[in-house]
């Protein structure tokens, strides 16, 4: 019995537990490990704000090149059928230029035209210059009258058309009419 009692008290004599530097060494470990997930969190939240920042200013320059309509949409005809159809354009407010050169082979306004019986892109137009500093480029403050030939199209009366003037950055400009039920020389469509 009495050597069972020393081993009992040998045994409560002698406690191991966890030292200080392995104490250490464990929290060492979490930080780093914490540290590393801190950083994956931060980079995917950069990278993804980064993403978000793309979008919008790419959304920015897609509105900022938008023409738009100033006036009405004149429709000269022979009586019958409509030859061609004059407007003018402006710059959005804000926008950037826009190249107005017909003759242009890139980085240009292309205007398409549809109705009931024809789907046509990039038709003949011309550009005056009403308010401008003498370049092609449409820019803050200036005013440009476009004629878009549609002679051969046979528009006749109380035809609904659509004509698109797509510029090369920004959204399409839609001008939807109908023409009127009877055809004078010159019709204001509105």
């Amino acid at each position: 019995m009495s050597k069972l009692l020393r081993l009992f008290r040998r045994a409560t004599r002698e406690e191991e537990g966890i030292t200080g530097l392995e104490t250490a060494i464990i929290l060492i470990a979490f930080v780093v490990v914490a540290t590393v997930f801190a950083f994956v969190v931060l980079s995917t939240g950069l990278f993804s704000s980064e993403r978000g920042k793309e979008a919008v200013y790419a959304g920015l320059q897609k509105t900022r090149g938008t023409l738009e309509l100033r006036g009405s949409v004149i429709a000269n005809t022979d009586g019958t059928t409509v030859d061609n159809l004059v407007f003018d354009i402006a710059n959005s407010a804000g926008g950037e230029p826009v190249n107005l050169d017909p003759a242009a082979t890139s980085n240009k306004v292309v205007i398409d035209y549809r109705d009931a019986d024809v789907n046509e892109t990039n038709i003949v137009w011309t550009v005056t210059w009403l308010v401008g500093d003498g370049d092609d480029l449409m820019e803050a403050g200036e005013l440009a009258e476009l004629s878009v030939d549609t002679s051969t199209y046979s528009l006749g009366a109380n035809q609904p058309f659509v004509v698109e003037v797509k510029p090369s950055l920004g959204g399409t400009m839609i001008i939807a009419r109908t023409t009127p039920a009877g055809l004078d020389t010159v019709v204001d469509l509105h």
